[in-house]
Parts: C-alpha cells; sequence; structure tokens
C-alpha cells in the first residue's frame, strides 16, 4: 500500500512562494483535488508530488508498504498525464503503447488491443501520433496513465481538449479504473475533480 506524507512542503521561485507549509497525508484509494485560478501553481505543485522539481523546504515522503521509498524511484509507482507532457509524435499508436508499457506493466494485464478500443482508437492504430487531433492525444495521454498499473495516478487538467463526449469517456474511464488507486487531480473544473474525497484550494497556502 502506498502512503504519501507531506510536512510544511514549500515552493519558491525567486521571491514568490507558489504553496507555502502545506501539510497532508494520503493512502491507497484516497483521492484529492488541488484547486485553484489559473496561474495558481497547480501545475508546480503536480511537478513536486512527482518529484520532477524539487521543493523548497519541508518534506515529501513516499512509503510502500511501510518502507520508505528513495525520491529517484518515486515514478515506479506513478502515472502522469498533463498538457505539457509529450509523447513521441514520430510513433504509431502501436509503437508508442508497446514503447510505454516496456516501462510500465500493463494494469490489470490487459491487452494492447483492448487498450486501443477503449481508447477509441481502433482505426488508427498505424497513424502517426502526430496526425492525431488534440482529444485524440488528450485521451492517449490519460490512457497511458490510467491503464498502467502503478498505485499513484496524476491528472493535470485531465478534459482540456475534449468534447462532450470525451469528459463523458474520461469520468466512465476514472469510475472503472482508478477507484483502488490514490488519484491526484490539478483543475479547476469541478466536472474533472467532484468525486474527490479530499479537496485543497492552493490561495491557502500562499
Amino acid at each position: 500500500m502506498l502512503k504519501i506524507h507531506l510536512e510544511e512542503a514549500s515552493k519558491r521561485f525567486q521571491y514568490e512562494w507558489v504553496f507555502k507549509n502545506l501539510s497532508l497525508e494520503l493512502t491507497q484509494g484516497n483521492s484529492l483535488a488541488i484547486t485553484g485560478s489559473n496561474g495558481s501553481g497547480k501545475s508546480t505543485l503536480l511537478k513536486c508530488l512527482c518529484g520532477a522539481i524539487p521543493i523548497t523546504s519541508g518534506k515529501i515522503d513516499y512509503c510502500f508498504n511501510e518502507k520508505s521509498i528513495s525520491e529517484t524511484d518515486w515514478f515506479t509507482h506513478l502515472a502522469i498525464s498533463a498538457p505539457y507532457m509529450e509523447v513521441p509524435e514520430e510513433f504509431s499508436l502501436v509503437e508508442l503503447l508497446n514503447f510505454h508499457f516496456k516501462f510500465k506493466k500493463p494494469l490489470n494485464s490487459i491487452s494492447l488491443d483492448e487498450i486501443i478500443e477503449k481508447l477509441y482508437l481502433t482505426q488508427h492504430r498505424s497513424k502517426q501520433i502526430s496526425q492525431f487531433s488534440s482529444g485524440m492525444k488528450q485521451r492517449l495521454k490519460l490512457g497511458l496513465a490510467l491503464f498502467s498499473d502503478v498505485s499513484l495516478i496524476l491528472l493535470d487538467e485531465p478534459t482540456s481538449n475534449l468534447d462532450r463526449k470525451g469528459i463523458e469517456w474520461y469520468q466512465e474511464m476514472i469510475n472503472q479504473y482508478a477507484h483502488s488507486r490514490t488519484l491526484i487531480i490539478c483543475s479547476n473544473e469541478p466536472r474533472e475533480y467532484e468525486f474527490c474525497k479530499q479537496k485543497i484550494a492552493l490561495e491557502d497556502y500562499k
């Protein structure tokens, strides 16, 4: 079981505090919404939580089955989907999925064909990612995170570039595949996080 503990975690860029003295604990199966206006620092906090950038002060600890995990190994326990996340656009869909699942185990041993079908991309399996629409790319990023066998899923603005059907698809995928895992969502759109058990507003930690 994965547990994440923040103790007075703070991040500053030059003289501006993005967030300050943030303390919380998340256990497996829990869900957290990080809310705040555009530019409030939600994405920065998410990057700190996954170890992509360091915090300025305080602590972020990961424990798995009561054993502390080195920050260099956090990535083995998590998957992330974000608008700023790049995917290799010269790959075809099948090539990208094969590449991704060399590093992550598929959830419940789901096959690549099943993943492609659930992403509604069956007709595009051999198409280069560079030819995908923005909505197709967003479904793909979400699928790479949700279909990875990890304890923690981090989502930043998960329904960006999705139309109404895409938003319904996202909500269905969350309900079906994320309920037993730790879920952290950065958003200012209630439809993206209304099911989260915990919520914090980043403006409260300035």
